[in-house]
């Protein structure tokens, strides 16, 4: 039984190389990245703030994120499909967020061809989650020298075409695979991260949304 004087050792918890011990990193990495999701919203949200992080930090969007939301209308793709010209003025004035004409008029774009592939397949998620790579095309152990080469693949290169090819704009591979990351279509946890596992349990409990047959 332990005691005050006899504590139980803790292991220190080990994380991916990239976040550092930046606590705003920390938080997103233990709780959010890699970690499967099907929901809308988050998945239209994710492809949006990845096409703004570009030129720019993850940490830059992750401290305007609420401001993104707010000025997004928490990425309801209806809603941002309706934005029109006063919007556009609107968000161009935010300080709390990139204020970049051609990233704003992206995200509204995104937002249409959004509802479209709604439309078509029922959900984004199903859409997205067609591209999830086969576990005999991922490496057998991830270690941070594979995972430095590892900023496209071959799925985050056709998801990237095809999103094109439906008009999205700000969708290029190396963002793409970024998306798949975060939202879980791979667990690229290190395998020396104290969170590859629990990533991978969540994986393994997840059911990928299929398109309606």
């Amino acid at each position: 039984m332990a005691t005050n004087d006899n504590p139980v050792a803790t292991p220190a918890l080990r994380r991916c190389a990239w976040c550092g011990d930046d606590p705003v990193y920390v938080a997103y990495h233990d709780r959010e990245w890699g970690y499967p999701v099907a929901d809308d919203r988050r998945l239209f949200e994710k492809i949006c703030l990845e096409g703004f992080q570009a030129g720019l930090s993850w940490r830059t969007i992750l401290m305007k994120r609420e401001a993104f939301r707010k000025g997004f209308a928490e990425f309801d793709v209806d809603r941002v499909a309706r934005f029109g010209a006063r919007d556009i003025t609107r968000l161009l004035r935010d300080a709390g967020i990139v204020r970049h004409r051609g990233k704003i008029e992206s995200t509204i774009n995104n937002a249409q061809r959004a509802r479209e592939t709604r439309a078509e397949f029922g959900s984004l998620a199903a859409y997205f989650w067609q591209y999830e790579p086969p576990d005999a095309e991922r490496p057998r152990r991830l270690t941070p020298a594979v995972l430095a080469t590892m900023a496209t693949s071959a799925q985050s290169i056709a998801l990237s075409k095809d999103l094109k090819k439906r008009g999205y704009t700000f969708v290029g591979p190396t963002t793409v695979y970024a998306f798949m990351q975060a939202m879980g279509l791979v667990n690229d946890h290190v395998h020396t991260c104290s969170f590859h596992a629990q990533a991978h349990a969540a994986r393994r409990a997840f059911v990928p949304p299929r398109r309606p047959s």
